[in-house]
């Protein structure tokens, strides 16, 4: 398991804020970091903040009327905020989009090798690193010809992650690799996932409603409600807290709650108080 206290710090986000339009408060004194080599979530419901999160880190966030006001966010001990999107890839850092963003008119292969687009270091280390990602993902080889609008929701999403690992990122920033998959192609993303960062030594930072399988395959994790983070710690800490347990798992000493029985507790909010 890694070793929080012994790892670098890759990626710091030190206590931003971010507006949209000039008026819309959205993040309010997010803070938090992702070790070198781990896989770090950031959990919470729709409209927590989660993708805004991502996409202040990636900054993505103009092309939306979005700006970081507050704050400062940290990649390897510089500043980045003001970076265009390019410079942040070329320094490692990659955001896979919520929704499987493929070219839907080029085949997967295609779209594999645009994720190369950025690199220098010639066809041969393209091409193995081409073979790399289909040994990760054997589906893709076998539907390599197809084109990628005409395949499966997993498929695009195994497609997106691909054509992000074809840049040689350092840090994948993942959002919401779950949506829209069933339960056992979601175990499959986040196995495949847990592979790539233990084998080729990928840093993750993933944005996800399933908290329960999140927790199960990250190594720390942030809780995020309203724009702010509410609780973090050890993925395996997270999956023992009594209020996670109850709220975001569903789960009580008493077994399985239904929604309805604990939505009284997001009134509580006993880590608040």
């Amino acid at each position: 398991m890694l070793d929080a206290g012994r790892t670098e710090t890759l990626l710091e986000v030190n206590n931003i804020e971010v507006i949209y339009n000039h008026v819309i408060l959205v993040l309010k004194g997010v803070s938090l970091s992702v070790p070198l080599g781990g896989i770090t979530a950031l959990l919470g419901g729709n409209g927590a903040g989660k993708t805004t999160t991502l996409k202040a880190i990636s900054n993505l966030l103009h092309s939306e009327r979005g700006e970081v006001t507050k704050g400062s966010i940290v990649y390897r001990g510089e500043r980045v905020q003001d970076l265009d999107p390019a410079a942040l890839v070329r320094k490692g850092v990659i955001q896979v989009m919520e929704g499987r963003h493929c070219f839907g008119h080029l085949t997967i292969e295609e779209n594999l090798l645009t994720g190369a687009f950025t690199r220098r270091d010639g066809k041969a280390a393209i091409e193995r690193d081409l073979e790399m990602v289909y040994d990760y993902f054997p589906r893709l080889k076998e539907r390599r010809k197809s084109q990628a609008g005409y395949t499966s929701g997993g498929e695009q999403q195994m497609c997106a992650i691909g054509r992000a690992l074809m840049s040689r990122p350092e840090t994948v920033l993942l959002d919401e690799p779950s949506m829209g998959l069933a339960p056992q192609l979601v175990e499959q993303i986040f196995q495949i996932v847990k592979a790539v960062n233990e084998g080729e030594g990928v840093s993750f930072l993933l944005a996800e409603q399933n908290t329960n399988v999140a927790l199960r395959y990250a190594h720390y994790g942030y809780i995020l409600e309203s724009g702010r983070v509410v609780m973090d710690g050890l993925a395996a800490d997270l999956r023992e807290n009594p209020d996670v347990k109850e709220f975001y798992l569903g789960m009580s000493d008493d077994g399985r709650k239904s929604f309805r029985d604990v939505r009284s507790y997001r009134r509580r909010k006993r880590w608040l108080a």
